[in-house]
């Protein structure tokens, strides 16, 4: 699976009715409902203004800017698939960095009991 970052954007059932088909070409179909799925989202304005990721009819990767009125956006979702994300597991081996440009190190055994 390919790593990929963004925002999820979902919009209440009259604005895609609204929209109608000049939206379409930018929607997908999840568990939730439809979204668009974009790298950025900004929130400040009126318009809700979506960055995302498309390609040229000649294979050239392009921005694409898409805005809607903000009444229209039910949810944002923010999407990560990083590799790890959570709490440190202390009992997991492992290389660990303490600290970013710092050289990774061994985790250090814990202390036994008494």
């Amino acid at each position: 699976m390919s790593e990929w970052s963004g925002y999820a954007v979902f919009f209440f059932p009259p604005a895609l009715e609204a929209l109608g088909d000049a939206v379409k070409p930018y929607l997908q179909e999840g568990p939730a409902g439809p979204f668009v799925q974009c790298r950025e989202v900004d929130t400040g304005g009126a318009f809700i203004e979506m960055t995302l990721e498309g390609s040229a009819p000649d294979g050239r990767a392009v921005a694409l800017e898409l805005m809607v009125p903000g009444n229209m956006v039910r949810m944002i979702v923010s999407v990560r698939s990083d590799a790890e994300f959570g709490f440190y597991d202390r009992n997991r081996a492992g290389l660990v960095t303490l600290e970013p440009g710092m050289p990774p190190v061994s985790p250090v055994e814990p202390a036994p009991k008494p």
